[in-house]
């Protein structure tokens, strides 16, 4: 007979929790949280020092009265949520919903989902954390008066449906920066000179360097002319040669950020998705006949610390299975660097180092793997010794110039051998190897190739960019970064293009608003500031309702003016070429969460719409009688189709190239996540530069 019930979030979590606990004790899951503010008001007597009033969540009537009903027939009740502020104030939102005793040890809390973790942490339960719990209601409530606040009055003053949110907005304005940045650039002409240079049985690319013993930019084609001229006829000598080794080191550890980032760079996964599939891996996986198994530690920390244990048993890992030459001369530590980090939890990292990839391949799904894997090689790769490189820089002498070819190959692999860290244009580093060379060699001058370029500006946020910006800044913490960027999607005031944000009128149109009337929302510093404010809560430091109260002063007065002084802008729909084959009546421009898209003028007597459909200038590779033209999908994701489905079923995520691919005469399409902008055969294993495709088409 069970004499004690625990709760948990979730189905998956209760099941593998309650294979480890036996049965004395009943393990059931809240679906999250119980309750919350009413979304028909404010729910926030601001007078009454910020008092919520919570209700139960519609939907979670049923799920409460079968806790109620289980929590009377045992003698004991653990609330064992996650174990962060969010996972604290479920725990407090569900001791109070079942009446119970706020001052007994009811708390359980782990940061791994194994059987080990788990018992330990049910023998040291604890009271219910309110300096946790407060942290988390200031920031719900903070959020809710800014979006409650702000939303009425953007819906009069602009339009119907708008609304405004704290992190939100920040993100949104510094990804119009970008753009205002983007749009703001002159690019400048500049050149390089490839020499292609040879020695017995091989060739290698050196680099213009300098002009009669000076480094010389070579902005425009009358410095290259130049350089051209003094070489003319030259010979190539090598003039000095320079060894040395350097050491690479392992990154640390995964933190929730440093996860997201190298998620998307290297498996293509969006921050939620991140997170989602992290969180399967934490609540547990069925390995056979080893049981439900909790893969990782906890997803949602800011930390790059990791336990002794854990440590000790990646070093018997690497030793015995790499090598003891692949150990560092003692454990690693990483300290902790992000803005306002809270260190309250261990790195993510494998539950245990001895459980390799592959013998958990069979049982988890495609995207589970995948993530597991690159967790487990960030982490035992932290733990290993340094790479060693043997770095070489040769410069070479032709008649006053000097060009420069550097290259490096790998002493020693060391962490490397196990995992390198990805680059936010989703490459790695690849090694340029030079041939033997000494001083005084003769080369051979194969070609020289003088090659112009422009700079280019700053890139639009992917979402590893922007997760890495919002953590550098200090703005939002590891549980905000998957669902902000959510959000500003969601209420259309971004959009993705080719895996990159781009800002859209709406969104434009209400950052200017914002902008003119609430500066401090959209202010960096302000923003980080109430990260801060809200960590000393947590930290017992600062009353809630203190900063609370500090925030609105302030804020109630901004919304004294706005009211007053924010003029009604009528947003005039654009009259388009097309007539709706419905009524006759022009369809016009309309601005959804997608952009801009076609709409009867006649609305609402007629409601018909039609996506804006943008000729890419490709014709249909399978039906060949139809164009290529770009769509978007429902939620709001670029693909490209044929113009004349549904007699023509082509669709393509990538977008096709006019181009035929030169081996097998197939279609290309064009890759940019990875290697740069190339074109992709989608028959053989052909690619090229996109670049230089596009040079070949313009001549």
């Amino acid at each position: 007979m069970a004499d004690s019930l625990v709760i948990v979030e979730s189905p998956a979590k209760a099941k593998t929790i309650g294979k480890y606990l036996g049965s004395k004790y009943i393990v059931k899951a809240s679906m999250g949280h119980v309750r919350d503010l009413p979304k028909s008001q404010i729910g926030v007597e601001v007078e009454n020092d910020f008092n919520p009033k919570y209700i139960t969540i519609r939907g979670k009537g049923s799920v409460l009265k079968e806790l109620k009903d289980a929590s009377k027939k045992v003698k004991k009740v653990y609330l064992a949520a996650d174990p962060d502020r969010e996972g604290e104030a479920i725990a407090w939102h569900l001791a109070h919903a079942l009446e119970l005793d706020n001052t007994q040890d009811c708390r359980v809390v782990f940061n791994e989902i194994t059987k080990q973790a788990v018992k330990d942490a049910f023998k040291t339960p604890r009271k219910i954390n309110m300096d946790l719990v407060n942290a988390q209601q200031a920031r719900r409530i903070l959020d809710r008066l800014v979006g409650y606040k702000i939303s009425p009055l953007l819906w009069k003053k602009v339009k119907k449906g708008l609304s405004a949110g704290r992190v939100q907005s920040v993100a949104v304005k510094i990804i119009m920066d970008r753009e205002n940045e983007i749009s703001a650039f002159v690019p400048e002409e500049y050149w390089t000179i490839t020499a292609k240079l040879g020695i017995r049985d091989s060739v290698f690319d050196a680099r213009f360097y300098k002009l009669n013993g000076e480094k010389k930019e070579l902005g425009r084609e009358s410095d290259v002319q130049e350089v051209l001229k003094a070489i003319e006829g030259a010979d190539f000598i090598v003039s000095e040669v320079k060894e040395k080794e350097r050491q690479r080191h392992p990154s640390a550890p995964f933190t929730t950020s440093s996860l997201q980032q190298e998620a998307a760079r290297k498996l293509g996964f969006r921050a939620a998705k991140t997170m989602s599939v992290a969180q399967q891996l934490y609540e547990g996986v069925e390995l056979g006949k080893e049981g439900t198994v909790g893969l990782i530690t906890y997803m949602r920390t800011d930390s790059t610390r990791i336990s002794a244990t854990a440590q000790e048993e990646a070093k018997e890992l690497i030793s015995g299975k790499y090598g003891a030459e692949f150990l560092p001369e003692s454990p690693r530590q990483y300290s902790k660097k992000a803005a306002g980090a809270q260190d309250a939890h261990e790195a993510i990292r494998p539950t245990s180092a001895m459980r390799e990839p592959e013998t958990v391949k069979e049982f988890t799904s495609r995207d589970q793997f995948r993530l597991y894997k690159l967790i487990w090689e960030r982490f035992v790769s932290s733990q290993m010794a340094s790479a060693r490189l043997d770095t070489l820089s040769v410069d070479i002498a032709a008649g006053g110039v000097i060009f420069r070819a550097v290259g490096s190959k790998v002493a020693f692999p060391g962490f490397m051998k196990v995992y390198v860290e990805g680059n936010d244009d989703g490459t790695t580093e690849e090694e340029k190897y030079l041939p033997q060379l000494q001083a005084g060699d003769k080369l051979i001058s194969q070609e020289i190739e003088p090659k112009q370029h422009f700079t280019q500006p700053p890139p639009r946020y992917t979402e590893a960019r922007l997760v890495k910006t919002l953590e550098e800044l200090g703005i939002g913490r590891p549980s905000t970064y998957a669902p902000t960027l959510e959000t500003i999607q969601k209420r259309g005031y971004v959009a993705i293009e080719e895996k990159k944000f781009m800002p859209t009128e709406l969104g434009e149109l209400v950052i200017e608003q914002m902008e003119q009337f609430f500066p401090e929302i959209l202010d960096v510093e302000f923003t980080a500031h109430m990260e801060g404010d809200l960590d000393h809560v947590e930290e017992g430091a600062e009353d809630w309702v203190k900063v609370l109260a500090e925030f609105y002063n302030s804020f109630e007065k901004r919304l004294e003016v706005a009211e007053e002084e924010m003029k009604e802008i009528e947003i005039v729909d654009e009259v388009s070429d097309e007539i709706c084959e419905k009524c006759g009546k022009p369809l016009v421009y309309k601005l959804g969460r997608f952009g801009k898209f076609l709409a009867c003028s006649g609305f609402p007597d007629c409601r018909n719409t039609k996506p804006i459909i943008k000729d890419i200038g490709v014709g249909c590779p399978k039906c060949h009688e139809g164009k290529v033209v770009e769509r978007r999908s429902k939620k709001g994701r670029v693909f490209y189709g044929c113009d004349r489905y549904p007699e023509c079923d082509f669709v393509s995520w990538d977008k096709p190239s006019s181009k035929l691919c030169p081996d097998c005469g197939s279609w290309m399409i064009e890759k940019r996540n990875k290697q740069g902008a190339r074109l992709q055969c989608t028959s053989c294993d052909h690619t090229e530069s996109l670049e230089d495709s596009e040079e070949e088409t313009a001549e």
